[in-house]
């Protein structure tokens, strides 16, 4: 198959982000495969997967907001902070604990400085944070600051000591760390016991694609779930150049002002997480360029405001 552009997987439980694009590589027997977010094992949900050259825009969702729905239970702590780790405390949940727990998850609303997990991907000294705890390693995990636009409380069953939180975060949140933040100032511990992304940027899970029912689809059919790859990043602003530039943006070669012309100002400037995240700040002056209709790639605007390509996505014949 030929394909460019980027497929909403909807991600099944007990495999990893890694075996989704295996998966899919045998199945287009395409090898330029790559996803944008990785999701643990036992999360499901929403996992973008560009295809072809649509690969080289993968850096480019690092901006996005990813929201997600967390079940989590009161009364318990492990290793993994979830409930698929070894159990090392258990709490007796009370009326008070159950009664505080909106008022403590409203707290997480905003920037929020929170340690990774030692079971995550995070590197340390070049080595994952993850390798240091299956080798039974002790290092230092700095606090990072993350960014919460968004977290309710959907439901609490009291009985069962659970509740499910509705969290929309920047790229980098770990949701079981703020279950188990959620259960250390309650008091009584906590743990994430289920995990389904249901938005990564544009991407929604309504829309999104079983992976079994894909592979099981014709070519026609899975070509008809490809999404044009500038049609995903959103909040970019966007250039359009004349006809005689199109060559050389595709070379590399920078544009002067007089051939070029801003269609629309990004959006990041706009966004609440710009005055803190570098790379966001960073973004903001990146903008999708086009000649004719015809999306060629990324670019920025340099001193003297000349236009620079970043990353030529469609480069011709």
């Amino acid at each position: 198959m030929n394909i460019d552009g980027i497929i909403n997987i909807n991600k099944p439980e007990g495999i990893t982000s890694h075996i989704v694009v295996a998966k899919l590589r045998r199945r287009l027997g395409i090898k330029r495969i790559g996803h944008t977010g990785t999701l643990d094992p036992m999360a499901t949900g929403v996992l973008p997967v560009c295809v072809g050259k649509s690969t080289r825009v993968v850096e480019y969702f690092d901006g996005d907001f990813k929201r997600y729905t967390a079940g989590l239970r009161l009364g318990q702590v492990t290793d993994t902070l979830d409930s698929t780790g070894e159990i090392l405390n258990t709490t007796e949940v009370t009326d008070e604990h159950l009664k505080r727990l909106p008022e403590v998850v409203n707290t997480f609303m905003g920037r929020v400085m929170q340690v990774p997990p030692k079971y995550s991907a995070v590197r340390v000294d070049g080595k994952r944070l993850y390798e240091y705890a299956r080798d039974g390693q002790d290092v230092e995990i700095k606090s990072r600051e993350i960014y919460v636009k968004d977290i309710r409380l959907v439901s609490i069953d009291e009985d069962r000591a659970e509740a499910v939180l509705d969290i929309t975060c920047s790229k980098g949140t770990y949701i079981r760390t703020i279950c188990d933040d959620i259960g250390r100032i309650l008091g009584c511990g906590a743990v994430m016991t289920s995990l389904v992304r249901t938005e990564s940027g544009n991407f929604t899970i309504d829309k999104a694609v079983d992976l079994n029912q894909l592979i099981d689809m014709t070519d026609e059919e899975i070509e008809s779930l490809v999404i044009p790859c500038d049609d995903t990043l959103t909040g970019y602003g966007e250039i359009t150049i004349t006809p005689d530039r199109r060559a050389p943006f595709r070379n590399g070669m920078t544009t002067s002002p007089a051939k070029y012309r801003i269609t629309r100002d990004s959006d990041f400037i706009k966004d609440e997480r710009y005055d803190f995240d570098d790379r966001i700040r960073e973004l903001a002056t990146f903008y999708k360029v086009y000649a004719e209709d015809e999306f060629l790639g990324i670019a920025d605007l340099v001193e003297g405001k000349e236009l620079r390509p970043l990353k030529v996505i469609y480069a011709g014949n």
